[in-house]
């Protein structure tokens, strides 16, 4: 009997040993499932903040004086230097007044015929009382005397008032500034015929310290604002004094605040708004006059407010949302309603509560349902949003453990 057969049993034998060896370790070998991904998040917590509404405005000087001429003539000088400072008083230009003058003297003239009429008219009317008590005149005669004596009387209070008329004119004739403040370009120059039938413009002085700041609120706004204070979800800011801040135009902030001097009792038909006016200092005047800015009026105060960063919030076609680490350790989609932005965060109005932990970072590596990997976020300026120890959620308590390290909100994970 040959011994092949036995080989061969032997030979099969090893082989499916082996087969189920590597089998085996096949199976043995299955690739881990990936780490979840890493997220920055914060917890979100009330705070005070101040509500704040940047409205547009336009600077407006305290005080306007146009410049006019008020009588005729021709323009001999001008005084001032433009674009200076000019005080009230201050001669601005010199119109010729040889005509002014000349009806003066006239007037002046008339004035004095008239006093010496009235003497007259008085010695004739002495003479007559002490007649008529005699019945030396008629009754007619004495009559006569006294109205005379009384037009008389009338006509150099006529003459007195063109006088003054006249005088008035001549003064005219040296245009003063009416206020004090910076004064524009001259409207006329020398040799200019003005105030022939109209009262023609010279100059322009404008008052800029302190200076105006009119700016538009929505009456909308203004509706919404006044019904969170009657509710007390808002306070009253500085005592009801309300502060203004101003940006301008290349974006900087005006060093000095401004206080609010009234808000206009009518509403803009056209745009829907309500006027409202501040006050600023403007000693280096630099705010002038039609200069665009954007005014920061701070309004209430919001004790619980609830803000999150900007880029914490994605939007969809339901509007606002945020992802937000449940207990789970899981992602959850959250719908939510902001009502402005402050300090570069948004005011969450609804669908956010204390406590919560809302994904800032990240937000494009994860989905609902998923378990993610959490690390305190710190914004651009190093202003730490969470506290110095970083918060971890675990499947099994609903209470958050202080780590110095990131946190994993993972329970399977953090079992393995």
């Amino acid at each position: 009997m040959t011994p092949f057969p036995y080989f061969k049993a032997a030979f099969s034998s090893v082989s499916i040993l082996l087969f189920l060896t590597a089998c085996s370790d096949s199976k043995d070998k299955t690739p881990a499932p990936p780490p979840p991904p890493e997220v920055s998040v914060i917890t979100v917590s009330p705070e005070r903040i101040n509500i704040i509404a940047d409205l547009p405005g336009r600077i407006e000087a305290t005080r306007i004086a146009q410049v006019r001429a008020r009588v005729p003539g021709i323009v001999l000088k001008r005084v001032f230097k433009e674009g200076s400072n000019v005080k009230a008083g201050d001669v601005l230009f010199k119109i010729d007044s040889s005509q002014l003058k000349a009806t003066f003297n006239s007037v002046n003239a008339s004035l004095n015929k008239a006093l010496t009429n009235l003497s007259q008219a008085n010695l004739k009317l002495k003479r007559y009382k002490a007649l008529i008590q005699t019945n030396a005149v008629s009754q007619q005669e004495y009559e006569d005397v006294l109205t005379a004596q009384k037009q008389a009387l009338a006509d150099v209070e006529t003459a007195k008032a063109n006088k003054e008329n006249a005088n008035l004119n001549l003064g005219y004739a040296t245009v003063t500034a009416p206020i004090s403040g910076r004064i524009g370009r001259a409207e006329v120059t020398e040799g200019a015929l003005v105030g022939q039938g109209e009262a023609t413009p010279l100059a322009v002085i404008q008052q800029i310290n302190p200076i105006y700041v009119t700016f538009t609120q929505s009456s909308n706004d203004v509706l919404k604002l006044q019904q969170a204070l009657e509710s007390g979800k808002l306070s009253k800011a500085n005592d009801g004094k309300a502060k203004v801040t101003i940006v301008t135009e290349n974006g900087k902030a005006y060093p000095d605040s401004g206080r609010l001097l009234f808000s206009d009792l009518a509403v803009d038909a056209a745009t829907g708004s309500i006027t409202l006016r501040a006050e600023f200092p403007n000693s280096k005047n630099t705010l002038l006059p039609g200069m665009y800015v954007r005014a920061k009026l701070e309004q209430a105060v919001n004790e619980q407010a609830l803000t999150i960063p900007q880029q914490a919030i994605y939007r969809t076609v339901e509007g606002a949302s945020v992802l937000v680490v449940n207990q789970k350790g899981e992602v959850e989609g959250r719908s939510i309603k902001t009502e402005g932005v402050q300090n570069n965060k948004w005011i969450v109005s609804e669908g956010l509560k204390a406590g919560e932990i809302i994904i800032v970072e990240g937000v494009q590596k994860v989905k609902p349902g998923i378990k993610v990997k959490a690390i305190p976020w710190t914004d651009p300026q190093s202003v730490p949003l969470l506290d110095s120890q970083s918060t971890s959620i675990s499947s099994n308590s609903n209470t958050s453990a202080s780590s110095a390290s990131a946190t994993t909100i993972n329970a399977s994970q953090s079992k393995e």
